[in-house]
């Protein structure tokens, strides 16, 4: 037997019975990872968007397994799998001739889509139905089940309601459709009806009915809606006129007010300036006599203090003299008569300086007793004469702005009146020619009121009892007619117009009767009775 080179070289280095065991179990390892990979290709992950059907020994009595969204193992020799698409599938369904409630052939061209479903029941379903069938096929049989369950729904009802109600159409093809597309695991997720016609042009025929009936109540929406925005419109003007008269008044006592305010405070500022100015005059003539003051006592000091130099100066020289006298003994008598002229008049002078020091001290007192009592005073008569002229002029302004607000009030009150007045006459004057004439206009207005003129009428005599009346008809006129025969003459000969003019202004129509006891009337008074004589009538 021949041998591998390196088998008989690894059988040497190891022996015999080594090298066969280590053989077996890379064997055996090699056996297990085939194993291994084998197995978990059997694990079966599900995506979101398809159904993983596992069939062959599935138990618990059912003909497959079903998983969506999961993962399961398949059991090898005992177990298959396959795959059922999630994917929406739309069918046309061109459905033509279909007869509704009334026998009238419809067309209703749709579009369906559907799919399989994922609920247990549906999943088991579509697996038993539908596993190895392609998309095609599939629809084929969505289709065939649609086309009948639609000729259904089409047969129970009628072309208006097909055509008015789409949502209760849409509703009872699903409450249809979906029982039998359950059956083969399907689920419908969408209605599209293209067009509803119909081979007898009913529908047309409805349509041009409603589009009709939508234009006329467009014109009257129209016409309704100019209405409203003429209305609007006048209330619009209304309002702005208002608006503007209210905000004009606003403005002008605005005005008034800040010149009212202005003018009194000009008028305290001048008040205030005044009064510094009497204050300041009186403290400059009070500080001017001060100074007087002062200059005179300095005057009546300095001519003093002269007068005692004077003095001080001639006893210096009679002292003199008196020396000299002592001197010559043939003086002495006379220098002694002298030294005491001398003396008195320096006492003399003495006293006279100090008699005008005091009175130049009691001007000064008095002079500043006075400016103390009449400074006050002056600035106190200056204050009240400026306050009563603020006043004044402060009231003065004040019923200048009221007499304006008043006016600017009335104003806005005349032109309210006027605007009205305005409107009523042209109103008046657009009725005048719409009737042709102001007489044909007083008789449709009088017309308007004829209900309420009847009413009141009735109402002034309503609670009148009449046992009897008795009329006296005796007056003569110039043809030998009386009273009564001329009323009626006159009732006869104005009833005509007074129907023609009804019939022609508001559209009455005066009964036939009354136009024959109109006339009887007219030819009854042709004929007077013989004889005044009383009436009565129960």
């Amino acid at each position: 037997m021949l041998r591998d080179p390196v088998f008989a070289q690894a059988e040497t280095l190891l022996g015999s019975s080594t090298f066969w065991i280590l053989l077996m179990v890379v064997f055996v390892v090699i056996f297990l990872f085939l194993g291994m990979v084998a197995l978990l290709k059997q694990f079966k992950r599900c995506p979101s968007n398809r159904v993983l059907v596992i069939y062959g020994k599935s138990g618990r009595g059912q003909a497959a397994t079903c998983v969506h969204g999961g993962a399961r193992f398949v059991i090898p020799l005992l177990q298959d799998y396959a795959w059922l698409s999630l994917e929406p599938m739309q069918i046309e369904i061109p459905l033509r001739g279909a007869l509704s409630m009334e026998n009238i052939r419809v067309n209703v061209p749709s579009v369906f889509t559907v799919a399989i479903g994922t609920t247990p029941e549906l999943m088991q379903n579509a697996a038993i139905r539908l596993l190895g069938l392609s998309s095609q096929e599939i629809k084929k049989q969505a289709e065939d089940i649609i086309f009948g369950q639609l000729r259904q729904v089409i047969a129970s009802m009628n072309i208006e309601e097909i055509n008015r109600d789409r949502e209760a159409f849409l509703t009872n093809i699903q409450n249809s459709l979906e029982p039998e597309l359950k059956k083969i695991g399907l689920v419908l997720i969408n209605v599209n009806i293209t067009d509803i016609t119909d081979e007898s042009g009913y529908i047309e025929a409805i349509g041009q009915k409603a589009a009709s009936q939508a234009i006329q109540k467009a014109r009257g929406d129209v016409a309704e809606n100019e209405k409203m925005g003429e209305i609007r419109v006048a209330e619009a003007d209304r309002e702005k006129t208002i608006s503007v008269a209210e905000a004009m008044k606003f403005r002008e006592i605005g005005t008034r007010q800040a010149e009212r305010d202005r003018a009194v405070r000009v008028a305290e500022l001048e008040k205030e300036q005044r009064v510094g100015e009497q204050t300041a005059a009186f403290e400059k003539d009070s500080l001017v006599k001060e100074a007087e003051q002062q200059m005179r006592v300095r005057l009546a000091d300095a001519e003093a203090k002269a007068i005692e130099g004077e003095n001080l100066a001639k006893a210096t020289i009679a002292a003199s003299q008196a020396s000299l006298e002592v001197k010559q003994a043939e003086a002495y008598q006379l220098g002694e008569t002298r030294k005491r002229e001398a003396e008195a008049a320096v006492l003399e002078a003495q006293h006279r300086a100090l008699a005008r020091a005091a009175l130049a001290e009691a001007e000064r007192v008095e002079a500043k007793r006075r400016a103390d009592v009449e400074a006050p005073a002056k600035a106190e008569k200056a204050r009240i004469i400026v306050e009563a002229e603020a006043e004044a002029e402060k009231r003065r302004i004040e019923a200048e702005g009221e007499a304006k607000a008043v006016f600017s009030r009335l104003e806005a009150e005349a032109r309210g009146q006027y605007e009205i007045l305005a409107k009523k006459a042209e109103g008046l004057r657009q009725i005048i020619e719409a009737c042709g004439g102001a007489d044909k206009a007083f008789q449709m207005l009088l017309l308007e009121h004829f209900d309420d003129l009847v009413s009141a009428s009735a109402q002034a005599i309503s609670n009148i009892k009449f046992d009897k009346i008795v009329v006296w008809d005796g007056a003569q006129g110039g043809d030998g007619t009386s009273a009564t025969t001329r009323w009626v003459h006159d009732l006869a000969r104005v009833l005509p117009p007074m129907m023609q003019v009804m019939k022609d202004v508001a559209g009455v129509e005066i009964p036939d009767t009354l136009a024959a006891v109109g006339e009887a009337a007219a030819k009854t008074v042709k004929t007077p009775p013989a004889t005044p004589s009383p009436k009565a009538a129960d």
